[in-house]
């Protein structure tokens, strides 16, 4: 998962720590510390002397930074290390700290890699500027490990542009009034069907009674393909013949669902391209005729940067309250992912993680940016 986007952000993480490091040993050496107050504890501390350190090559910067520790005044200085929680950065003058253009070239190949994975480019510059503010002029304290630090500093830029106010689907349906009726679009091909088949699973796991409206009647083997499910789950499902009137056939069960009580109405519908304009037609009739409580698009992750045009469109056409992304197990790029919520704002609140009825996963962004930065 991811694979490929994984190795080369851990290529470019330490491309980008070698860097801060040579360009931060440049700092000026020798330069008296700027007084603290009671609040700002200089990083550097008096210590008593320890046990011998280990060699170092002569003109290396290891032998750079021993001669910073050298004897001062009859008195070994070290670098006191990083209380529990304290943050990495100082108001020393002793501090480490990167200027803009020593990093203009690396952040360049920042965006190359992002887009080469599908990434959109506002989300490619996001990240870019977001990672600019964590590493841009800030004194760094000498003692942090730099690529440690280079990693949570591109897991805060990921992390941000993966941050959307977040949706409870089990929630909203448990706490909403009855019948809730939600609506799923997305072209064909994303695994849409399948995917209403798996939140209805998940619905009736939790003791909801569910009713499946099969209104992809363009597509040959749609309506089958939702009978199927529903035998399988031993769900009812509201059906009309081959090239009837999708939003006819939401309507019904939405009338089902309220004369027989039950909880929850799926309403699948066709897929064609987003670019057709008789699919958002008719999407937008559907829309009005049923009055779904959410409408939820279903993409591909493989599709990568289509997938992001897609959400995009039904965003413009009837409006999207969130998404899910399907076989982001074999997704080696992440490129949806990232990009999906933070073009539409919208939230993901789910991601299909292999075949089965139980294969769907609550979407977390801690989870993808753990996943992106896994040894």
């Amino acid at each position: 998962m991811f694979k490929s986007l994984r190795d080369r952000l851990s290529s470019f993480k330490d491309k980008l720590s070698r860097k801060v490091e040579e360009e931060m040993e440049a700092a000026p050496e020798g330069a008296p510390a700027k007084e603290t107050g009671p609040e700002q504890q200089s990083p550097v501390a008096a210590a008593p002397a320890g046990p011998a350190p280990p060699p170092v090559r002569p003109g290396g910067r290891a032998a750079r930074r021993a001669s910073r520790r050298a004897t001062r005044g009859g008195e070994v200085r070290a670098a006191a290390p990083a209380a529990e929680g304290e943050v990495a950065f100082t108001d020393s003058i002793m501090g480490k700290m990167l200027r803009e253009n020593k990093l203009d070239d690396l952040l360049q190949d920042l965006e190359t890699i992002l887009l080469e994975s599908d990434v959109a480019l506002p989300v490619a510059d996001e990240i870019k500027e977001e990672l600019k503010r964590e590493l841009v002029g800030r004194r760094i304290r000498r003692d942090v490990d730099l690529e440690d630090f280079v990693e949570e500093a591109l897991r805060e830029a990921i992390r941000k542009v993966l941050a959307v106010e977040p949706v409870d689907l089990d929630a909203y349906v448990e706490s909403h009034p009855k019948p809730v009726v939600l609506m799923f679009v997305g072209v064909n091909g994303t695994g849409k069907t399948t995917t209403i088949a798996r939140i209805a699973h998940r619905l009736k796991k939790r003791g909801l009674s569910v009713v499946l409206a099969a209104g992809d009647t363009f597509r040959a083997g749609a309506i089958e393909q939702v009978e199927v499910h529903g035998e399988r789950l031993g769900l009812k499902v509201i059906k009309h013949q081959a090239g009837a009137d999708p939003a006819a056939v939401a309507y019904d069960a939405v009338e089902h669902a309220r004369a027989r009580s039950k909880d929850v109405v799926l309403i699948d519908t066709a897929g064609r391209m987003q670019t057709n304009i008789n699919l958002m037609d008719e999407m937008k009739k559907i829309k009005r005729i049923a009055r779904p409580d959410l409408v939820i698009f279903v993409g591909d992750a493989l599709a990568g940067n289509d997938a992001v045009e897609q959400a995009r469109a039904f965003e413009a056409a009837v409006g999207i309250d969130m998404a899910i992304l399907t076989k982001i197990d074999a997704d080696a790029k992440g490129g949806a992912a990232l990009s999906i919520a933070h073009a539409v704002g919208r939230p993901i609140a789910f991601v299909g993680v292999g075949q089965g009825y139980d294969d769907l996963q609550t979407f977390d962004p801690d989870w993808m940016v753990d996943r992106l930065f896994a040894g």
